[in-house]
């Protein structure tokens, strides 16, 4: 689904919950196998490289998602089983997008967590708050008292919530998504060069396969 669609039908989604219709991921086309992923049709090459925060050596390799997506939360199991089989030369990271200003508190959520040391133990809950759960995280305050009934120090949460840090992470979090001109999630960015997704893909299952062999291109100097 393209940006523009996204938008507007994501808006009265939020209004009723914390829910958003089909994005770039939805797709649920069967993948093809063993077919070679061509560019223009499987992925994408950026016409200019985006930042990578990878160190010399390593192939970066992103995922943007957003917590209020149905489709993010549903690739998220299979999403964090690959990235924890990838080669020592891959580095892995999530990037929280955000599509409007809305979208806000929940990156710096994601920042928030992160600095503290509480993904692992909270990234997937916050997936099944919202969509199991049925709770609406999208504004800071519901987002500051779920965090709490975790047992987070409230405090120390919202020192980091609201720190220049956090701000700065979510800018260019927002200026990386941009750079890689992502159009639904979840999408996958590789070595700042390379972007696909579900609808690319023909399925997010199949977008692992086609970063599979972007990694081996970016890794090749191709």
């Amino acid at each position: 689904m393209k940006r523009r669609d996204f938008s507007l039908r994501c808006g009265a989604a939020l209004a009723a919950s914390a829910g958003v219709l089909p994005t770039a991921g939805a797709q649920t086309t069967v993948p093809v196998q063993g077919k070679k992923p061509e560019l223009g049709t499987d992925y994408l090459q950026l016409d200019k490289r985006a930042a990578v925060e990878a160190p010399a050596g390593k192939i970066e390799v992103v995922e943007f998602f957003w917590y209020s997506c149905p489709h993010c939360s549903a690739f998220e199991p299979t999403f964090e089983a690959w990235s924890k089989s990838v080669p020592k030369d891959v580095l892995v990271r999530r990037v929280p997008i955000a599509f409007r200003d809305d979208f806000a508190p929940q990156q710096r959520l994601f920042y928030a967590l992160e600095a503290m040391g509480l993904l692992e133990q909270l990234h997937r809950k916050v997936f099944a708050a919202i969509h199991l759960e049925k709770q609406n995280l999208a504004k800071s305050e519901a987002i500051v008292d779920w965090v709490v009934k975790q047992g987070v120090d409230k405090a120390k949460f919202l020192e980091h919530y609201n720190s220049f840090s956090v701000s700065t992470k979510t800018s260019r979090a927002t200026q990386l998504q941009n750079a890689y001109k992502v159009e639904g999630v979840p999408a996958l960015g590789v070595g700042g060069r390379f972007y696909t997704d579900g609808s690319l893909a023909k399925s997010m299952e199949r977008s692992l396969q086609v970063v599979e062999f972007l990694i081996a291109q970016v890794r090749s100097g191709r």
